[in-house]
């Protein structure tokens, strides 16, 4: 396994980060199993394990506390642990979001579930235009400084809104973001044109999630194959073939399969391998939901591409390219809500 720093926090952390979003009902609800996968990955090198709050609405959390309590305190000091808060967790309107009042009672829930006393990176899952990033930044810090937390960031954040995180940190003197989790992938390139850029100049390290594109990249989707898969009966509308994107996207991964198989590895592979090529990236989420599935990408990081693959691979995607813009992760309500952007 291959091993680079998280930003600039001193932190070494495998360039497989094992995701765990697929543990519980959303995925496998063998709680045995979730943890025979983890420590899999654990034994084969990875010592980065992300989930968040709302993942089967603490379940995930919970398995992941399973992990932590069978390999003992001392193995637990080698598992960079990361876990997420802003998604609805219960009834009632200040059960979500990214206010002091959440953050601070959230994250005690989330170290309640996972059975430790500190988490090592906890990330502001989505943005909140509606809360003052100051407010955020003024509790997550408070984390820090009571010894919770070691390190925060963020997810699917716009490129601006990372440097106004910035600047709010300097001026109102807070800890600073230390990583980004956006969605990168070879179908959903747009981080490229800015927040990469952005990410490298302030030394923040990048977790990219959904490397395989939601299972577009899995090897099951192509023309003339089912194109099925438990998340696109979850969310039909992301894999409905009557819109555009979707199309072109289908498109690309017959061309990135040929690619692939070429280079004599599977499409997976190359997907994954894709994402590490980049400098920006720290590390690739992976987020088995069986033990074939984590066996079958173990070896990425032996697997480096060639720039001349690179470049056959940029003439199917173009860089800074999102293939169908839903895949940017998070839209801005401003252009979402009609009422916002009409006189």
């Amino acid at each position: 396994m291959d091993y680079r720093n998280l930003g600039r926090t001193g932190v070494e952390v495998s360039t497989l980060c094992l995701g765990a979003m697929m543990f519980g009902a959303w995925g496998n609800p063998d709680h045995q199993e979730c943890v025979a996968i983890m420590r899999r990955a654990l034994d084969e090198g990875i010592n980065f394990i992300d989930t968040a709050d709302v993942y089967s609405a603490g379940e995930s959390e919970q398995i992941v506390g399973e992990l932590l309590a069978s390999i003992g305190p001392s193995r637990r000091e080698e598992v960079v642990l990361a876990t997420k808060f802003h998604g609805r967790m219960g009834d009632g309107p200040n059960r979500q979001g990214n206010s002091r009042r959440w953050v601070i009672s959230e994250c005690e829930a989330s170290l309640r579930r996972l059975g430790t006393d500190h988490i090592d990176l906890y990330q502001v899952h989505r943005p909140e235009p509606g809360t003052d990033i100051d407010d955020t930044l003024s509790a997550l810090s408070d984390l820090v400084h009571a010894g919770k937390v070691r390190y925060f960031g963020s997810s699917t954040f716009p490129a601006w809104m990372v440097v106004e995180a910035h600047w709010c940190s300097e001026r109102r003197h807070h800890e600073r973001l230390s990583t980004e989790q956006p969605p990168y992938s070879v179908l959903a390139r747009g981080v490229e044109a800015d927040l990469f850029e952005v990410c490298q100049r302030y030394g923040m390290g990048v977790l990219s999630w959904s490397p395989l594109a939601g299972g577009w990249l899995s090897g099951r989707f192509g023309t003339g194959k089912d194109n099925t898969s438990r998340r696109s009966a979850r969310l039909p509308h992301r894999y409905d073939m009557s819109e555009p994107g979707n199309r072109a996207k289908l498109a690309a991964v017959d061309k990135l399969a040929d690619l692939a198989a070429q280079a004599g590895m599977s499409l997976p592979e190359m997907a994954v391998a894709f994402v590490l090529a980049h400098p920006a990236v720290t590390s690739a989420i992976i987020g088995p939901r069986t033990m074939e599935q984590l066996v079958s990408l173990l070896k990425v990081p032996g697997s480096p591409l060639s720039q001349a693959l690179l470049d056959r691979i940029d003439e199917v995607v173009p860089p800074g390219t999102n293939l169908n813009v839903a895949d940017g992760g998070w839209v801005p309500p401003w252009v979402a809500e009609a009422g916002l952007r009409r006189r």
